[in-house]
């Protein structure tokens, strides 16, 4: 009688056991089949070759932080048998698929289409917008960077031989439409000849009047456009910088060290000014060797058409709105004032 009780215990055990996992499995794949994804902004795109394994194709989509389980993914995949019928092609994800509809599209051969629109944000740099371009799956930021340390279809993108990119400040921000067949070359090609469509006669004859070369404007729109956060600060940080110039003083733009560190700081330590590069201009006179931006034309306009003043330093305050002063004495009394 013990005996039989103790085997329908152990079978009772054995059941809820089995239920549990049971469940648990289907929570499990429930969750992975419905989870969506907010690694990444926009589209990713992932070129999966022939004769890819479901693994493979796993281990591609984590990597490129489309899917958040190796395992998962291939869970999916396995339980409706479809991890061998996964097509070769070049894909779109999207933040916000699940993994069975990554599975569906995979499986159905949905390909992405051959136009790509990209946005170039205004201020971005060489970096930044080849990280945008490798996301949208059209080059790769190494291959871009590559492309743009010599790239120089005008005359007026003369090199500086301290210059980082010898483009850098000439890719024009706006929306694009490339194709991913399009080389780096051919993309930076097509976004010099926006910036040299919308520097008009008008623009290239003020700088002459001003004794500005296109680059030194360039140079000096670009500053404004990191240091500006405000549209109407812009015309009066660019007469800064030029009555800096003017004073033989030296521009120490925080903007310059940012791009040396190659990373957004919120606050720049005394050290981080104290590095060694010839963009710094906290240490070096006169301008950088290059553009550390790319600008967009309210900058230009602001080194071209700056506010006529005597301030020579700014601050900026929790709002992003700057406060000019005339001495270093006022200047600190600034930074006080702001906390």
């Amino acid at each position: 009688m013990l005996e039989i009780r103790k085997n329908e215990q152990q079978i009772s055990t054995w059941i809820i056991l089995s239920v549990f996992l049971a469940f648990s499995f289907f929570m499990f794949t429930y969750g992975v089949m419905h989870q969506t994804h907010v690694k990444h902004h926009g589209d990713v795109y992932i070129t999966v070759k022939s004769g890819m394994s479901a693994e493979d194709v796993a281990n591609l989509l984590y990597e490129r932080n489309v899917i958040d389980s190796v395992i998962g993914f291939k869970i999916i995949a396995k339980m409706n048998g479809l991890d061998s019928q996964l097509k070769a092609g070049e894909y779109a994800f999207s933040k916000d698929m699940s993994y069975s509809t990554i599975v569906d599209i995979l499986v159905k051969g949905e390909i992405a289409a051959n136009e790509i629109r990209v946005t170039v944000p205004e201020g971005y740099n060489i970096n930044q917008i080849g990280k945008i371009l490798e996301e949208k799956g059209i080059t790769t930021q190494k291959d871009f960077e590559k492309a743009a340390k010599d790239f120089a279809p005008y005359e007026y993108i003369s090199l500086d031989s301290q210059a980082q990119y010898r483009v850098e400040g000439f890719l024009f921000p706006e929306t694009y439409q490339f194709s991913r067949k399009q080389s780096s070359k051919e993309i930076l090609g097509i976004m010099t000849k926006e910036f040299n469509d919308k520097l008009t006669e008008e623009m290239r004859e003020r700088a002459n009047q001003m004794g500005l070369s296109i680059r030194e404007l360039v140079i000096l729109a670009s500053l404004v456009e990191k240091e500006a956060q405000v549209d109407e600060d812009r015309p009066i940080i660019a007469q800064v910088f030029m009555n800096r110039l003017k004073e033989h003083m030296p521009l120490q733009s925080c903007a310059t060290i940012q791009y040396i560190l190659g990373f957004p700081k919120p606050e720049l330590s005394l050290q981080d000014t104290k590095i060694e590069s010839p963009y710094n201009t906290y240490q070096n006179m006169g301008l950088p060797p290059g553009p550390i931006a790319n600008p967009g034309v309210e900058s230009i306009k602001a080194v071209l058409y700056s506010t006529p003043t005597d301030y020579l330093y700014f601050v900026a305050d929790k709002n992003g709105k700057h406060h000019f002063s005339k001495t270093y004495e006022e200047h600190l009394l600034a930074i006080d004032r702001i906390g």
